[in-house]
C-alpha cells in the first residue's frame, strides 16, 4: 500500500476537492464524489464503477474497507491522515470513507418501466437538497423512475447524494429537456398530473392513479412553467389550511406518490422489497 497522504496540497487531494465543489469539473472529468459506507455500498449494488477509495484508518471501520475491497478487488485505495480527511469530509460524523465513481446517466429510451409505471418528473429543480429528498421518497415508494427536465443543478452534486442517503443509486433517473420528456410521455401513454396552485387544480385525492401515472413537480419559487401546466392531463393541489400557501417540493411529492401507492395497495413497494435497501 502506498504511503499515507498527509498534505492537502497533494495533487490527487486537490483534484478531489475540485470535484466536490465544481459541477463543471465533475462533468469534464466524468467523475463524481460520494462519502460514507452506506452511500458507497448502494452505489456498488447498483453497478456503479468505483475508481478510487480514500479512507482514514483512524476513523474508518477496517471491516468496511475489506467489504468494499472484496466487491472491487482492483480498486485503488488511498490512505489519508485525519487532518486531510477533515478537509475532504462535507458532513459531520463522517465514517472515514470517500470514493470517486463513474456517474451513470440514463436516456429516456433506456428506462425499464412496469406495466403501469409510477413516475416523478421534476422541472428545473435547482436545490440539491430537495432533489436528494425526492430521490429518497422515490426509493421508499418504489417508483419506476425519476425524470429531471431542464435541470438547474448537477445530479451528482455531493449534497444531492448526501440528502438522498445513497438512493440516487437505487432508482432509475433520466435527465432530458422538457420537450423530449413530453414526447416520451405521450408515446408511452402516461397520464400526467401537474402539482399546481391555481383555480383549475382539484384536490389530489379525487383522482385515480392506478394506471400509468406521472406527477410533475415545479420549483418552490415559481411552480411549473406554463408549458407543463398546459401539457398535463390534470392539475392537482394539496389543500393548505394554514398561513403557508405551499409545501416543500419534496414533501408535496411524497404526499402525491404515497396516495398513488395507497391506491395501488403498495404493490410496487412489495415487488421491490428486499432489493437495493441497505
Amino acid at each position: 500500500m502506498a504511503e499515507m497522504i498527509t498534505s492537502s496540497q497533494n495533487p490527487g487531494i486537490k483534484n478531489l476537492i475540485l470535484l466536490q465543489s465544481k459541477s463543471r469539473e465533475r462533468k469534464k472529468q466524468n467523475i463524481a464524489v460520494i462519502e460514507g459506507y452506506r452511500e458507497i455500498s448502494r452505489a456498488l449494488i447498483s453497478g456503479v464503477e468505483l475508481l478510487i477509495l480514500y479512507f482514514c484508518p483512524e476513523l474508518v471501520n477496517s471491516e468496511k474497507v475489506l467489504e468494499i475491497e472484496e466487491s472491487c478487488p482492483k480498486l485503488e485505495k488511498i490512505s489519508v491522515s485525519v487532518k486531510v480527511f477533515e478537509r475532504l469530509a462535507y458532513r459531520e460524523g463522517s465514517d472515514g470513507l470517500i470514493a470517486l465513481i463513474r456517474p451513470k446517466y440514463l436516456k429516456l429510451a433506456e428506462l425499464n418501466l412496469s406495466k403501469y409505471p409510477l413516475l416523478i418528473i421534476l422541472e428545473s429543480v435547482e436545490k440539491p437538497g430537495n432533489l436528494g429528498a425526492v430521490l429518497r421518497t422515490a426509493d421508499a415508494a418504489g417508483v419506476d423512475a425519476v425524470i429531471i427536465g431542464d435541470p438547474l443543478t448537477d445530479l451528482y452534486n455531493p449534497n444531492t447524494i448526501r440528502s438522498s442517503v445513497g438512493c440516487i443509486f437505487t432508482r432509475q433517473i433520466a435527465v432530458a429537456d422538457s420537450k423530449e420528456i413530453m414526447k416520451w410521455l405521450l408515446k408511452n401513454n402516461v397520464t400526467t398530473y401537474a402539482a399546481a396552485l391555481n383555480r383549475e387544480a382539484r384536490n389530489y385525492d379525487l383522482f385515480n392513479y392506478k394506471g400509468s401515472t406521472a406527477f410533475v413537480m415545479g420549483t418552490e419559487a415559481t411552480g411549473l412553467s406554463p408549458k407543463w401546466l398546459e401539457f398535463c392531463n390534470s392539475q392537482v393541489i394539496i389543500p393548505m389550511l394554514g398561513i403557508a400557501d405551499s409545501l416543500n417540493v419534496s414533501v408535496s411529492t411524497s404526499i402525491l406518490v404515497y396516495e398513488a401507492m395507497r391506491q395501488r395497495n403498495f404493490e410496487t413497494v412489495m415487488m421491490h422489497s428486499g432489493k437495493n435497501h441497505i
